[in-house]
């Protein structure tokens, strides 16, 4: 294998990538890899808006170019011969021959069409039916095309004109900038219409518009009459036709994205598109402004499975319709499918409201009331799966064998949106007679969404299923620190947030960061009045701050809009946009008693005790005695790692000790920032590249320099914070001729983090992205990571 290719595993899948430092965006620099990444953490708000959609792809091999030399581009409708098998694809005819279009599903699917330089994706305005046949329109657009004279403000006053035309209609549009010079607007239709009926729709909206506004609105197609006004494209409704898909990014000389927006940002005046860093930081930020477009499809009972499978190709049940109705019966029904897939695990359904709620279990039923085991939502599947039992062709959804394990009936102890117990009665005596189990959702909501599944004590044990294999990660000491202890592990979370002491007296909680510096203005939704209650009248706590992206999953990068704020109606305004929650994992003081030198295990007894009712933004978070679990539970939220303790240690306030070990899933590094080199291009006002350093026993040693992760935003405070450090000495040991040649130097006083891929044998971190600055950390705090 050339040395520039690398094959790398998503979600199950294996693909080859290469040439990731080819540049793309020669403007800005954007490579291949940056493309990548923006594509695989954009996938979660990107893939409702183009599932079940045939995407047409525009292809840019050699890169965009620029304004004077544009890159070639072409258009590919057909997958080539070499896409991948797993990558679904489906049929349509055209006057040449059917032609097969790719679906993208899934992060794996985005990667690949990323890798062969497919920036740009389209998709009409229709899902494929469970036929295999393009289905009736589903939404509404309308593309806002500015002619010459005219601009986005221009764009942003039509879909104003728009939406009061639409909601007069019960339609409710949502804008997207295209990524281009206008905007685009979507629409939910509230039952489906043939293409050609919601195009003469659009059409009869573009005309009565162009009747109402001539000065300002075009709905003809000609060029010449666009000058000054907005032409209002109604054709892209058309069954034939296709729109860029928001979220896509655009082929333009800089990498703009179809970004979706809210009502309130095409007011403001200065309201341009965005690129591929700040669509990311309003998605961690915000979440999907257009999630709602598609939610009709999403929410039916069934729309997700259906969406997932083609009847043509899979032998499992696919219904015509997402919606179900509740069969009738005097007891629900249960079944435990074994699964043979890319990896053996456990399917556990139960009938519920007319569909089998359903979980993934990569253990299957807990054998003894000894161990938890993970759980993960599913998509409801339709109740004729209850006897489904087969094998699922290579390349579909789910591929692999399926069998069922055990059947029968079950009862309901208990139901709620975090909460189920139920007896499973397995037939004929089979593996599961009277087994009371309990899930217990552990985090996130709905599909993804993890859980703790407990078996009940005093139950005969069940057969065990075959073994797994451990996890390599999960050998990474731990399970020789927990032998030597002689016992279970205690195994807690890392959170991804940054560290916090919180004082609870008189009724209030007062915060403070590691350095000792009080920050409780900064996060009053844990401070406020009424937020936060602990059954104490004097205790501390140790914790984590943390903010969650739109998937419920802990995102540092949140965190830098409000480390810094100061001023209390910025607090006030980001607090809303980006919340907060306070993990707690210890308590050092309760009542006066100096709790630090008592067992972990007494200590986290009397924390879940006190802070029973603390309030919605204080979290105990679950601790875990099996290190496998709890990584694969890690894995799934995407989290750093796990921390695995001794339960019978004292307090150590942070401290390296015996007594715990992090093992990572993500590689970081806290580092030193000593300097920066100067910015070209786009960035000539702010810099390329910062260079970084661990502290070592001969002083601060070189640890190579990072020039991705950034928003617009963060590049221009960090460089009007490295201003004033500025200095004419480096402080490294030793620096690369190439990486000194255009450097400016600063004093070592802030500390940054990044995520990276290896350390080199020269000692420099390999292929690093920026994550944030920890102004919770001084330099001497650094050390290397392992």
């Amino acid at each position: 294998m050339p040395a520039e290719q690398q094959t790398v595993e998503i979600d199950g899948r294996r693909l080859r990538v290469s040439n990731l430092d080819r540049v793309l965006y020669p403007a800005t620099g954007t490579t291949k890899a940056d493309v990548i990444g923006y594509y695989t953490r954009i996938a979660p708000l990107l893939l409702p808006h183009v599932a079940g959609r045939p995407v047409t792809r525009k292809r840019w091999v050699d890169g965009v170019g620029t304004d004077d030399a544009p890159g070639e581009a072409f258009f590919a409708k057909a997958l080539e011969p070499g896409a991948p098998r797993w990558l679904p694809r489906r049929a349509i005819r055209h006057s040449t021959g059917p032609k097969d279009y790719p679906l993208v599903d899934e992060v794996a699917a985005l990667v690949w069409m990323a890798q062969v330089a497919s920036l740009e994706l389209h998709v009409p305005q229709w899902r494929f039916a469970p036929d295999g046949e393009p289905g009736p329109a589903d939404r509404l657009v309308l593309d806002l095309d500015p002619g010459p004279g005219a601009g986005l403000a221009e764009c942003a006053e039509v879909a104003r004109l728009v939406r009061g035309i639409l909601r007069d209609m019960r339609l409710d549009p949502l804008p997207v900038t295209s990524g281009s010079k206008g905007i685009h607007l979507y629409a939910a239709l509230p039952q489906t219409l043939p293409s050609d009926r919601a195009s003469a729709l659009a059409h009869e909206l573009a005309r009565s518009l162009e009747a109402d506004h001539p000065d300002l609105v075009v709905s003809a197609m000609r060029k010449d009459a666009r000058a000054g006004r907005v032409f209002v494209d109604w054709s892209q409704n058309n069954g034939k036709k296709t729109t860029i898909a928001p979220y896509s990014l655009r082929g333009r000389s800089r990498p703009w994205v179809a970004a979706p927006r809210t009502w309130e940002e095409l007011d403001d005046p200065s309201l341009a598109q965005l690129d591929l860093a700040e669509v990311l930081a309003r998605a961690d930020r915000m979440g999907d402004p257009l999630a709602a477009v598609d939610a009709p499809v999403r929410a039916a009972p069934l729309g997700s499975y259906i969406a997932k499978r083609s009847a043509d190709r899979t032998p499992e049940p696919v219904p015509d319709s997402p919606h179900v109705e509740a069969a009738p019966g005097d007891a629900p029904r249960f079944v435990v499918h074994e699964h043979h897939a890319s990896r053996l695990h456990w399917d556990l359904r139960l009938e519920r409201d007319g569909v089998l709620v359903s979980w993934a279990v990569p253990k299957g039923i807990p054998e003894t009331a000894a161990r938890n085991h993970l759980a993960v939502q599913t998509e409801h599947h339709p109740l004729s799966y209850l006897g489904f039992h087969g094998t699922i062709p290579a390349g579909e959804y789910g591929a692999g064998t399926m069998t069922v394990w055990d059947t029968g009936t079950y009862e309901t102890e208990k139901w709620r949106d975090a909460e189920v117990i139920v007896t499973l009665h397995g037939r004929g005596g089979g593996p599961l007679p009277g087994t009371r189990i309990a899930l217990i959702r552990t985090d996130g909501d709905g599909e993804k969404s993890t859980w703790l599944l407990h078996r009940t004590k005093g139950q005969a044990e069940a057969p065990a299923p075959p073994a797994r294999p451990v996890p390599m990660l999960a050998v990474n000491g731990a399970p020789g620190l927990a032998r030597s202890l002689g016992r279970p592990p205690w195994v807690e979370f890392k959170w991804d947030g940054v560290r916090a002491l919180g004082e609870w007296r008189g009724g209030a909680l007062r915060l403070s960061g590691r350095s000792g510096a009080d920050i409780t203005a900064r996060y009053p939704e844990l401070s406020g009045a009424a937020r936060t209650h602990l059954d104490a009248w004097d205790a501390v706590v140790d914790g984590e701050i943390v903010a969650l992206d739109a998937r419920g999953r802990p995102r540092f990068s949140l965190l830098q809009n409000r480390m810094h704020l100061e001023r209390p109606d910025d607090i006030a305004r980001e607090s809303a946009r980006t919340p907060v929650r306070f993990h707690l994992f210890d308590l050092l003081r309760l009542d006066g008693r100096d709790l630090t030198g008592a067992p972990l295990h007494e200590r986290r007894a009397l924390l879940e005790r006190v802070s029973a009712d603390a309030g919605p933004s204080v979290v105990v978070p679950p601790v875990l005695d099996d290190i496998d679990l709890a990584l694969e539970v890690a894995r799934e939220h995407d989290l750093e790692g796990v921390v695995v303790k001794d339960r019978r240690s004292p307090y150590r306030g942070g401290e390296r000790s015996e007594h715990w070990m992090k093992i990572k899933l993500t590689r970081t590094q806290e580092v030193v920032i000593g300097g920066f080199r100067r910015g070209r291009g786009a960035r000539a006002g702010t810099f390329a590249s910062l260079l970084l350093g661990v502290p070592g026993p001969d002083g601060l040693a070189y640890a190579g320099r990072v020039g991705s992760g950034f928003s617009e935003r963060e590049l221009a405070r960090l460089r009007a914070m490295l201003g004033p450090l500025e200095t004419p000495e480096a402080p490294f040991a030793d620096v690369p001729a190439e990486d000194a040649s255009d450097a400016a130097w600063v004093r070592p006083e802030l500390v940054g983090e990044v995520e990276f891929a290896e350390w080199t044998p020269a000692g420099s971190v390999r292929h690093a992205r920026w994550r944030g600055l920890r102004p919770d950390k001084s330099p001497d705090e650094v050390r290397r990571e392992s």
